[in-house]
């Protein structure tokens, strides 16, 4: 079995190589939920400011903090496997509909900036790999913007993490497994401290750290408007004992009030298979997993279905 982790050369895409590189991405989509982009057209030095101006923000606003709460709950002494916890010191900024940037306490002026900079940068490069994926699914262009955009465009944000040296990694998860709700994501993670694993195959399979790169994964979302063509995969973060990772994980969403539903051109071409996903608003699947996140995403999908008989869901809003 092959389980070499798919990384591609996004600049391909404007050349000759554009066929394969084409193919890449669609097998990646199809059998891992996740791949690496190296020249994604975000430029390094920006990268490069982003990463430091984020140690250097933990270093001085969070770390206490989070050894403060490691401390209140006796955390560094723990026997047993903790399942309720991760070992992770997490800030969450706000994009789309409206920026929250400007309102959080602690935050250089010029981090704010900073974020707010690289946040349309990786807007831009999420719309062009929705794109991608419409050609790929041989769905119209800019379909998947559209079913994203709802009456207020897309909901996008960034959960900047940071995780600590951590003296039980085999008890305490960094990050619990789970698969991703929304749409696509896109990780900016720390080059040197691995820990990011995904399950295929029953095997947990390390994500590379590497310099520069961007991670995306795909979340439940696109499962359901693929109607389980492209799948959202387990993922979870594996604490180590020494160094700090960084990472910065930004989620380009559905709007609270778009529907989500499978692709009526997709079903067309897969006549023999019917429908087998639900029909929601995006805003009613949050509320849902909001409390089942660590658990699996099948039920989830069944409750989105038994629901689906009361829900009114009206003309579906285009842009």
């Amino acid at each position: 079995m092959d389980i070499t982790f798919p990384v591609m050369d996004f600049s391909k895409l404007n050349g000759e190589e554009r066929a394969a590189t084409m193919e890449l991405i669609k097998d990646a989509c199809e059998n891992w939920g996740f791949f690496e982009l190296m020249n994604h057209g975000i430029s390094h030095e920006l990268m490069d400011t982003v990463e430091r101006m984020t140690k250097e923000h933990y270093r001085n606003c969070m770390e206490q903090r989070f050894k403060e709460m490691v401390a209140s709950k006796g955390l560094e002494a723990v026997q047993s496997e903790i399942n309720d916890v991760d070992w992770e010191s997490t800030l969450f900024l706000r994009h789309l509909p409206e920026s929250n940037v400007s309102e959080i306490p602690d935050l250089e002026e010029d981090y704010r900036k900073v974020m707010k900079e690289f946040a349309v940068e990786l807007e831009k490069l999420a719309e062009q790999l929705l794109d991608v994926l419409c050609e790929n699914l041989g769905l119209e262009h800019g379909y998947l913007k559209k079913i994203f955009y709802g009456s207020k465009g897309p909901t996008f944000g960034t959960k900047v993490s940071n995780y600590p040296p951590c003296p039980k990694p085999d008890l305490i998860k960094g990050l619990r497994a789970h698969t991703d709700a929304g749409g696509i994501i896109l990780l900016f993670q720390d080059d040197k401290v691995s820990g990011l694993q995904l399950l295929k195959d029953d095997q947990w399979i390390d994500v590379p750290p590497m310099k520069h790169s961007i991670v995306i994964n795909l979340g439940d979302q696109l499962e359901v408007i693929t109607n389980g063509k492209y799948k959202s995969v387990m993922h979870r973060v594996i604490a180590q004992t020494d160094g700090t990772r960084m990472s910065i994980a930004s989620f380009y969403n559905p709007g609270s009030d778009a529907v989500i539903y499978p692709a009526p051109a997709l079903l067309e071409k897969e006549s023999e298979k019917s429908q087998v996903y639900p029909k929601y608003v995006f805003e009613d699947y949050m509320k849902l997993y909001a409390g089942l996140k660590f658990q699996a995403k099948e039920p989830r999908f069944e409750a989105m279905k038994s629901m689906e008989s009361t829900v009114n869901l009206g003309p579906i809003a285009t842009v």
